[in-house]
């Protein structure tokens, strides 16, 4: 009688751990104008911080996330923008919100869904319109995974949906995590 006593109170269902909420990092990736956009903005590279909140158990599928990026921008090739500078300089701000699903038995990968808005400037007039700073909408789609302390990111985004200059870029990214 004692030993089923012991094994009913050991075998209580045990908490899911926690994954942390926080996290801060780097991200780097390629960027490149799309459509009519795609010789005015030329392509290059972009790097930048991202901070993100997304609390979540390893217990759950599905969960929210939300997450800041400021990136700057350095595109060198085929920009006819460009015309001043031998390339064209960006610097976007764009806050998203979404959500993260785990579709697969690995608690420390999931994938993310994300929208929202973005602030893009530049270092000269982009046509048609000849301006210098745009906001608009846009979507990403991308993988995390946690490791340790940090988690790692791929991301894919089209960026100023509905507007111009429409762009799309993948990044890859690095972040410590925290509470």
């Amino acid at each position: 009688m004692r030993v089923l006593l012991v094994i009913a109170l050991v075998a209580t269902t045990a908490a899911a751990d926690p994954l942390p909420s926080g996290a801060l990092g780097l991200t780097f990736g390629g960027m490149s104008g799309t459509g009519a956009d795609a010789k005015r903005i030329g392509y290059g590279y972009t790097f930048g911080l991202r901070a993100a909140w997304q609390p979540m158990n390893t217990d759950r599928h599905w969960g929210w996330t939300i997450r800041w990026s400021t990136l700057f921008g350095n595109l060198l090739y085929g920009a006819s923008a460009a015309k001043v500078d031998p390339s064209l300089r960006t610097v976007q701000m764009d806050l998203t919100g979404g959500l993260r699903f785990r579709p697969w038995a690995n608690p420390s990968r999931y994938l993310t869904v994300r929208g929202g808005v973005e602030d893009l400037r530049t270092n000269e007039p982009l046509p048609p319109s000849n301006h210098r700073a745009f906001v608009g909408g846009i979507a990403e789609i991308g993988i995390d995974q946690y490791e340790g302390s940090f988690l790692f990111n791929v991301d894919i985004r089209y960026g100023l949906i509905g507007s111009e200059p429409s762009n799309i870029a993948l990044f890859i990214g690095v972040a410590i995590t925290g509470p």
